[in-house]
């Protein structure tokens, strides 16, 4: 793995884009998180699909730094492609364990039988 950085931004035209070292399994990931690969004289344009929208655009974008991130990718994510305003939170930060989160509850919306 490079220890370059592999970069998602909005760019000028508003298309989000990759650059960067993309190997073949960086790739897969983003292929994955909807990203499309365009081969241009040059090489590769890897960017998300031009009618998805801009909130759309932005949960892909983490998502996919995210994937990325825990394969081990140096990730640069364009702090304007996170899904909430103000949310600063890094690409690598995962909410904590707490022991609300670890006890047992059902799913909303599920059918609970009794116990026997």
């Amino acid at each position: 793995m490079s220890t370059e950085p592999i970069r998602i931004a909005r760019k000028r035209g508003g298309e989000v884009e990759v650059e960067g070292p993309v190997d073949e399994f960086a790739a897969q990931i983003l292929d994955r998180a909807g990203f499309i690969f365009r081969p241009t004289l040059r090489g590769v344009w890897i960017r998300l699909h031009f009618d998805t929208g801009q909130e759309r655009e932005n949960q892909k974008a983490t998502h996919a730094a995210q994937m990325l991130s825990a394969a081990g990718y140096q990730v640069d994510l364009d702090p304007n492609l996170l899904p909430a305003a103000g949310h600063r939170a890094p690409v690598n930060w995962w909410p904590p364990r707490t022991g609300a989160a670890m006890t047992s509850q059902p799913a909303p919306n599920s059918t609970q039988r009794p116990r026997r």
